[in-house]
């Protein structure tokens, strides 16, 4: 006999709620087949379910998220990184406590007292008896978990600690992976008794899965455009699977889910009632420009160097996306205006290193960059206002602005000395500024927000 085993999922929705109730819809349908043809099947999410870009995220640490796992009926879940280095450690903590689904991350280790909800492996069984064992795992920010007194330990010792009692104990081995592509690809290189592995964290998109080794890989994207699903099919009189399939499948078409879409109504407006707390009132507006200079800046760049005992600070003018219109400025407005789950790091910099950061930042190219990624969620990174360094600036011919001194404490920065600089941890990573991404000092700030500063900054100007 073969039995059909279904599994259902996304990944990486990032609270991006617009394509929820269609797939809330495409997997009531798909779980009704599965039903009437009397077969298996779960649901489970591969992690960054939670961002607090959208209000509700923010308005509730997460847990209206969890609720809407539960209504959709999943089984399964394991956690990314916007659910474990965006929240306090007491609002992961407590996450998932009213979680209907399973939460299975093997890396994961709380510094105190681990949360009742969190499984290193889970076992599941199929209809006629197929024994499935699931691990999770997720990527490894310990320089931001620790600060969260959270610990995640290396996903490679977690699964050679693993994959041999799940490979005794049970008949099929499914990877929930928060760990990206590349990750994914070496596990199935190592880890051949992996039978599938299910991905998400760098939001690639593998329209029919990926076979390498003895595993299929499949990713759905982001923003759950596409939900995943893989068909495994079990034949008992050999023992094992014969084949495995994986797709990822266009759901941006279909029609929403009416329940979902009065629940996500119900929820937005409870959310805008929470978030609508008054911080200060406006006699005048607050501009706001991407590419030039302007007080709120200036004032919450200072913020964030007092904040940081940084020796200087700079901020990118893109993280404010709108104007403050005179009246009451709620934190809803804040949200609004700065949603980025960004937090202020302190890195250190020699001072030739420093100048070169400054003139690049300056540059045109760097200033109208439409980045995506690394926390952001504006449209363009913006001017870069500094805080403790007075930047001499003068312009070609062409109009094109170069640097032309950079002073500190009234002295010529030197290229020799280091200095304590405090910017977004934005760009910490990658290619941005690779002076700041290289530097060897990196001191993380969690869990406020750049948000947080901004909250204290008008409290401060403006009260």
């Amino acid at each position: 006999m073969q039995e059909k085993l279904y599994f259902y999922y996304t990944n990486d929705l990032h609270s991006y709620f617009k394509n929820w109730s269609r797939v809330v819809g495409f997997l009531k349908n798909e779980t009704a087949k599965r039903e009437e043809n009397n077969e298996s099947y779960w649901i489970a999410d591969i992690g960054d379910f939670v961002d607090r870009v959208n209000p509700i995220a923010e308005a509730f640490m997460g847990k209206a998220n969890v609720e809407l796992l539960n209504e959709a009926g999943y089984d399964l879940a394991t956690i990314g990184n916007n659910e474990g280095i965006t929240l306090s450690h007491e609002d992961l903590y407590t996450l998932y406590n009213k979680a209907e689904f399973q939460v299975v991350c093997a890396n994961l280790y709380s510094m105190g007292e681990s949360p009742s909800w969190l499984n290193t492996t889970v076992h599941v069984q199929s209809l006629h008896g197929v024994k499935i064992g699931v691990i999770g795992l997720t990527a490894p920010f310990n320089d931001y978990y620790e600060l969260l007194d959270w610990h995640v330990s290396s996903p490679y010792e977690e699964l050679e600690k693993h994959i041999s009692n799940l490979k005794e104990s049970t008949d099929v081995i499914v990877l929930l992976s928060h760990l990206g592509i590349n990750d994914d690809r070496e596990i199935a290189r190592r880890f051949p008794d992996i039978d599938v592995i299910i991905g998400g964290h760098t939001h690639h998109l593998l329209r029919t899965g990926e076979e390498l080794n003895n595993t299929i890989i499949t990713a759905a994207g982001k923003h759950c455009s596409y939900v995943g699903e893989v068909i495994l099919t079990w034949d008992d009189s050999l023992g094992k699977l014969v084949n495995k399939e994986a797709y990822a499948i266009d759901i941006t078409h279909l029609p929403k889910d009416l329940e979902t879409e009065k629940h996500l109504f119900h929820l937005n407006e409870e959310s805008a009632r929470h978030l609508d707390k008054a911080i200060v009132f406006l006699e005048e507006p607050i501009e706001v420009k991407w590419f030039d200079y302007t007080d709120i800046m200036k004032q919450l760049t200072d913020t964030m160097k007092a904040r940081t005992k940084a020796d200087c600070a700079m901020l990118n003018a893109g993280l404010l996306l709108d104007r403050f219109p005179a009246g009451d400025v709620t934190y809803s407005n804040i949200h609004s205006n700065c949603p980025h789950p960004i937090n202020p790091c302190v890195v250190e910099l020699k001072g030739d290193e420093l100048i070169e950061v400054i003139r690049a930042s300056l540059t045109k190219d760097f200033m109208e960059l439409k980045l995506k990624g690394f926390g952001f969620r504006g449209e363009v990174i913006g001017r870069m206002i500094f805080s403790g360094l007075d930047v001499i600036t003068e312009k070609y011919v062409d109009g094109q602005e170069f640097v032309k001194s950079v002073y500190y404490n009234g002295l010529p920065l030197n290229s020799y000395a280091t200095y304590t600089v405090a910017l977004p941890d934005t760009f910490t990573f990658g290619r941005l500024l690779p002076e700041v991404a290289k530097s060897e000092v990196k001191n993380f700030f969690l869990p406020e927000f750049i948000r947080d500063l901004l909250v204290l900054t008008l409290e401060r100007e403006y009260k």
